[in-house]
């Protein structure tokens, strides 16, 4: 009887284990690394379970070890970037249109077809602007590895909007879907969810600390602004009791006062990112305060109220609107202070405020996605859109992703999420980057023709 007990709980125990190492080896053999991807279908099913694909006759391009390196890169940063590497003679006409319509899903895609480079990228992930600087920016490199290096790190500073697609596997691999990966993806399921729940933490404590980065950069900003304005109420140099001084003007002086110490008090309570909005709008409020007072005692007009310089916000209340156009971009009208509308007069570049980032000091509206709130509060959500339209800020703030980072009211800024799953269902025209009649060749994508 005890022969007949064991012998039971032993096929009970084997017949589970057994049908899951068929099924694992069904799926290895299925998995599109185990065989050469040509076909366009096969590559953006590979995209699909990992961000770099490099196709068998172009491994010398990129090897598998770098390849995995740079793919393990992009999930890390949890972005929506997919990275082809195709041979030369791979078919060329409308691949970027193909493959976003095989892979579909939104994102900035970048193809290496042997020693020509490009890419594409829906217009709620980065803006077509944006594509292209980063493109011309690498387009010279001859290193397949490091060109491809160089372009997905200046994306991951900050430029793409959205998350990584839901469809990437835990694993990193460089020419479909690993069957390492599948393995481990078996394990974490047969221990019941434990790996989901660490990768949940994981992603949790990343975020926390992108969070904690991001306020340490706007904390040097704002305490400069901060520190501005306190220079501006000491050269003013102005007393409620000084001859000609009347109620109208202490009152301008005293809100000065106010907002000065509310914005203190406000940046050092400031835990998150998007409450430092409310400090900036704090300091805007005092600006024109002070230009209030500054009018009264000169006998001249009051001001209008407006938006400040959007070059510096320091520089106080704009004065006009006037034309101007960002490198790369496209002419929009901004609020300007008198100084600066002077110097677009004479030909000249504006006093614009630039702050350090990796890769030296940049303006405000190319140095990522933490001075969103910082411009927020400035500038409000209303005239936002228009002024930061084709810049790196606002390219990332168009994304509805962005709002859970830092804050939502940003203005009418639209466009599908980086990471979405789309199908087929995309705008060609919408999908942006600067391409030419036809994805290859001819005046199109790899030719310079942005």
């Amino acid at each position: 009887m005890k022969a007949v007990l064991v012998r039971s709980l032993v096929r009970l125990l084997l017949v589970p284990f057994v049908a899951t190492l068929a099924v694992l080896a069904l799926l290895t053999a299925a998995a599109p690394g185990a065989q050469a991807a040509t076909d366009l279908s096969k590559v953006a099913e590979a995209l699909r379970a990992s961000p770099v694909y490099v196709d068998p006759e172009a491994k010398d391009l990129l090897s598998a070890a770098d390849a995995d390196a740079l793919a393990a890169k992009i999930k890390d940063a949890d972005k929506p970037l997919f990275v082809a590497v195709l041979p030369a003679d791979y078919p060329a006409e409308n691949l970027f249109t193909n493959l976003r319509t095989e892979t579909g899903i939104t994102g900035l895609y970048a193809v290496r077809l042997g020693d020509l480079f490009s890419a594409r990228a829906d217009s709620g992930v980065l803006s077509e602007s944006a594509v292209a600087n980063l493109v011309t920016a690498v387009r010279g490199a001859d290193d397949p590895k490091a060109q491809l290096n160089d372009f997905v790190d200046a994306a991951l500073r900050g430029s793409v909007g959205g998350s990584a697609p839901a469809t990437w596997s835990g694993g990193d691999s460089g020419g479909g879907v690993d069957a390492g990966a599948l393995i481990a993806v078996g394990a974490v399921l047969a221990a019941g969810g434990a790996g989901a729940y660490a990768l949940v933490r994981r992603n949790r404590r990343r975020h926390e600390e992108e969070q904690r980065a991001a306020l340490a950069k706007l904390t040097v900003v704002v305490d400069e602004d901060i520190t501005a304005f306190g220079e501006e109420l000491d050269r003013l140099d102005f007393h409620p009791a000084e001859t000609g001084a009347d109620d109208a003007m202490r009152a301008d002086y005293e809100r000065a006062l106010d907002a000065y110490e509310k914005a203190k008090s406000l940046m050092a309570a400031t835990r998150r990112p998007e409450e430092v909005r409310a400090v900036t709008q704090t300091l805007e409020d005092g600006r024109f305060s002070l230009a209030q007072l500054a009018a009264r005692r000169e006998g001249g007009p009051l001001p209008e109220r407006r938006g400040p310089c959007f070059f510096d916000p320091r520089h106080g209340p704009s004065v006009a609107d006037e034309t101007w156009t960002p490198a790369g971009g496209a002419p929009r009208e901004v609020p300007v202070c008198a100084a600066d509308r002077a110097r677009l007069a004479d030909g000249q570049d504006p006093a614009v405020r630039e702050v350090e980032t990796a890769s030296g000091p940049r303006p405000y509206w190319d140095a990522g996605p933490a001075y969103g709130p910082w411009a927020g509060g400035y500038f409000g959500g209303g005239i936002l859109p228009g002024l930061l339209v084709g810049t790196m800020l606002g390219s990332m703030m168009a994304t509805p992703s962005y709002a859970a980072d830092y804050g939502e009211g940003y203005g009418d800024f639209r466009g599908p999420e980086g990471g979405d799953m789309s199908g087929a269902n995309f705008d060609s025209g919408d999908y942006g980057g600067g391409f030419g009649g036809g994805d290859f060749g001819g005046g199109g994508d790899f030719g310079g023709g942005f």
